[in-house]
């Protein structure tokens, strides 16, 4: 099943496949639920549910930045969720989409049955990390307005977090470009302005009292987000780490076949068959 869903006047492009439990995928920036389509293969047991997070894909981009507040998108999140009459699910989550999954997790427990984080963070520390990073993501956005986003993606595929990835074969690198430059630059600046780190509530302080099972994943290579998950295993009551050896922050492309099985790995302790 695929198709438009009009969520709280903004059109989701959303889609699942397969039957069982639900599996909720959400992609990183500029990606899209195209991100996810390499585990149809491997976690043939669950429900698939891809989503383009709102300003990209084929989601609608809207105009204002505070339609991409944090709190706005998991508040579609749960919408669509109930679209699919979907009560319960798995939430997986990567980088900006771990955010959401997170957050997701934070503020509607009673949907989610498991979590799995792949290189993401419960957001910054100190309001000071904060508004350096609003700057930052600020000039990233303007960056993208003013020259487009063929322009940004080649910036963006440069910045040392994708290191690893030059030595990706040179298909896996052109379709990762090209889904990329089917965003659109107020969809990928207003998800900096409105979903960016800096922005988003910071959930380190909640992470103790946080009791729904969760996987977190980085790979080796990816030290800053490896040194985060660490730190976030050890607050986590019920928490397990795994870090993916040759793999840097995209540990889905990297290393695709391991990931699929230490996910699905994970999601068999939990699943009532």
């Amino acid at each position: 099943m695929m198709g438009k869903l009009a969520v709280r006047n903004v059109n989701y492009w959303a889609e699942t496949f397969g039957k069982g439990e639900p599996l909720v995928l959400l992609h990183g920036f500029t990606g899209s639920g195209e991100t996810w389509g390499f585990l149809k293969n491997s976690l043939k047991k669950y429900q698939l549910v891809l989503i383009d997070i709102i300003g990209h894909g084929q989601t609608d981009s809207p105009e204002n930045p505070e339609r991409y507040r944090m709190e706005e998108a998991v508040e579609d999140l749960k919408e669509i969720l109930l679209s699919f009459n979907i009560r319960k699910a798995h939430v997986l989550g990567y980088s900006m989409g771990g955010r959401l999954a997170l957050s997701f997790a934070m503020r509607q427990p009673e949907f989610v049955k498991t979590l799995i984080l792949e290189s993401s963070s419960p957001g910054l520390k100190t309001e000071k990390e904060r508004e350096t990073r609003r700057l930052q993501d600020e000039r990233l956005a303007q960056m993208i307005l003013d020259e487009g986003v063929a322009a940004f993606v080649q910036h963006w595929e440069n910045i040392p977090l994708f290191l690893t990835q030059k030595s990706l074969p040179p298909a896996v690198k052109d379709k990762i470009r090209k889904d990329r430059l089917k965003n659109n630059a107020i969809g990928l600046a207003n998800s900096l302005k409105g979903m960016g780190t800096g922005v988003q509530p910071s959930w380190w302080g909640a992470l103790k009292n946080f009791n729904i099972p969760t996987l977190l994943i980085c790979g080796e290579r990816d030290l800053k987000f490896c040194k985060i998950m660490k730190e976030m295993n050890q607050l986590i009551p019920c928490s397990e780490l795994k870090v993916v050896p040759q793999a840097g922050h995209a540990v889905h492309v990297e290393q695709s076949k391991f990931f699929g099985k230490i996910v699905d790995e994970f999601l068999q302790h939990f699943s009532t068959y």
